[in-house]
């Protein structure tokens, strides 16, 4: 549609320079004479400029309405629903519910997680006329105690060997030498020749505090099935052992009920924070039988700790 032409003012006389217009007959012209108002040149724009004044009035009346409105509110919601206080009563509430739904981890459960990414297999192999590997000729467990490869376990697990491999948590096997025994303990302290890049050793801890009935776990590779971990408690402290074929007596050593087999040989006893309190050892059956009866011995990790050179607690 069209727009209608928009015009300025003018300051032309409406018939030409220096005329005088005329006069209506009968009517003289007077100096002060209030001239009529005449008529809008632009009716159309007038309107629209008076209606849009209107809806500009409507609209900030209606925003001073939904404001005070809001205000209002705000003054009586705190009144309607006043915000409740925490209490104790509540925190204990919320703490139950998330017991009772959730499933936390076993004691065993977290000692397990923290010692396996420190215990190794330990294979003892022989050699032929030729110099090859002739097979296992034994196989027990080992801990590592200082994250470059250092190992304890027992003296019997490797003393016969001619190799020495150890397969670490993630898989990595390596050959191993002998730096240290401990033969009144039977205690071998090895050195790993390769190891994993993320290798993580165990936490010892004294044995100063321990009591009959506190739990441990015995972790291992029991007839080399594993690793394999067998919960128990402190059966006494301060046992003495003899060796089956009695050429050795062992003293000063923790008893213990979890469940050991030949296999476990050199494994950790440990508390239930995964700590290392003792080197598994041996297992006592009055029939002279290599199976468990439910005792079992460790040597302190007092001892082990000093048969790799390490100061004691």
């Amino acid at each position: 549609m069209r727009r209608p032409a928009l015009y300025s003012s003018s300051n032309r006389p409406a018939q030409g320079a220096g005329e005088a217009q005329a006069q209506p007959p009968g009517e003289a012209a007077t100096a002060d004479a209030v001239p009529s108002t005449p008529p809008s040149r632009f009716p159309r724009i007038a309107r629209l400029a008076n209606r849009l004044a209107r809806h500009q009035l409507y609209l900030l009346w209606s925003v001073v309405g939904l404001l005070a409105l809001l205000l209002a509110f705000s003054f009586a919601s705190p009144l309607r629903n006043p915000v409740r206080k925490l209490t104790q009563e509540d925190i204990n509430a919320a703490v139950l519910k998330t017991l009772e739904t959730t499933v936390l981890p076993s004691p065993g459960t977290k000692a397990y997680d923290t010692i396996i990414p420190s215990v190794v297999r330990i294979v003892g192999l022989g050699k032929d006329k030729d110099g090859k590997e002739d097979g296992e000729r034994s196989v027990g467990t080992g801990v590592v105690i200082v994250d470059k490869g250092i190992i304890l376990t027992n003296l019997h697990v490797v003393q016969n060997a001619q190799i020495i491999k150890v397969t670490f948590a993630d898989g990595l096997e390596s050959t191993a030498s002998i730096t240290g025994v401990q033969p009144e303990n039977d205690l071998a302290v090895l050195q790993a020749h390769k190891i994993p890049d993320d290798l993580i050793a165990a936490t010892m801890r004294s044995t100063a505090d321990l009591a009959p009935g506190d739990q441990v776990m015995a972790v291992g590779y029991p007839f080399g099935i594993g690793p394999s971990a067998s919960q128990g408690v402190i059966s006494g402290l301060k046992r003495n052992f003899r060796s089956p074929e009695g050429k050795q007596m062992m003293s000063n050593l923790i008893q213990f009920d979890a469940a050991a087999n030949p296999g476990n040989s050199g494994g950790p006893l440990v508390t239930m924070d995964g700590e290392v309190i003792g080197i598994v050892t041996a297992i006592f059956n009055p029939n002279q039988q290599r199976t468990f009866v439910g005792i079992g011995f460790a040597v302190p990790i007092e001892n082990a700790a000093s048969a790799a050179g390490m100061p004691p607690f």
